[in-house]
């Protein structure tokens, strides 16, 4: 359930006025040098913009580039998924939720880790994946009912997310976990990449925290492709 708050978006309701977000930027809770500091882990753009006329090639193409890059952020994590939200509690307390490695615009990578505080209060941690450091901070109140749910989904759980993302680490480098409170199957879900770049998803048992592959996350892919075909083939 990854929250992915925007700064720009509540730095502009706090100039209207809003009622909430006037009241943070009050309290100091946003820390403006999260936009000042930049990660150490700066990532070389890609042949993102490198398009190929032949769209034979574009899938294909496409794989690759994404294999490349998961690659690349893979290696320049020095800081595990684990250590980059023990960091993010470190800094703001309450329970972690989610952890994903990020690349922002500006290339620098980071660990954005969503932290749920006291009072239903949302914590969004930014941490150096080179040196573990906090980079920023922004925090804002629940208004999605999302405290809740993870309230519910949490109950009688004995593996946190920092747990998880251990335990997610046997089957490769974790690049994201994020508590799946929609399922029926209450578990955590992770993310790893291999070495060469291949993405995996997993399933982290709340209470027990064995791993297994996540099954319901299947790729439609071949059934489009057939799709396509069917219809390329009744036009003749």
């Amino acid at each position: 359930m990854k929250r992915n708050i925007v700064i720009a978006t509540v730095a502009a309701l706090a100039l209207a006025g809003g009622g909430t977000a006037t009241a943070l930027a009050a309290t100091g809770d946003d820390d403006s040098s999260a936009a000042a500091k930049k990660s150490s882990v700066q990532l070389k753009d890609g042949n993102r913009d490198n398009d190929r006329d032949d769209d034979r090639y574009d899938d294909r193409d496409n794989d690759q580039d994404d294999a490349k890059e998961n690659s690349a952020e893979a290696k320049a994590a020095k800081v595990t998924a684990a250590d980059a939200i023990k960091a993010a509690l470190a800094d703001k307390s309450g329970t972690a939720v989610s952890a994903e490695l990020d690349d922002e615009d500006n290339g620098g990578l980071v660990w954005d880790v969503d932290i749920l505080g006291k009072g239903s209060t949302w914590h969004s941690v930014q941490v150096d994946p080179g040196t573990g450091k906090v980079l920023g901070s922004h925090t804002e109140q629940d208004e999605d009912g999302d405290a809740n749910r993870v309230a519910a989904a949490l109950k009688g759980a004995s593996t946190n997310a920092e747990d998880a993302a251990k335990a997610a680490a046997a089957k490769g480098t974790v690049t994201s976990v994020d508590l799946d409170d929609d399922g029926t199957a209450k578990a955590w879900d992770a993310e790893t990449a291999s070495g060469k770049g291949a993405e995996s998803d997993w399933k982290v048992d709340l209470r027990s925290g064995k791993v297994s592959a996540d099954k319901s996350d299947s790729h439609d892919d071949n059934d489009s492709d057939d799709n396509d075909s069917d219809d390329d083939g009744s036009d003749d």
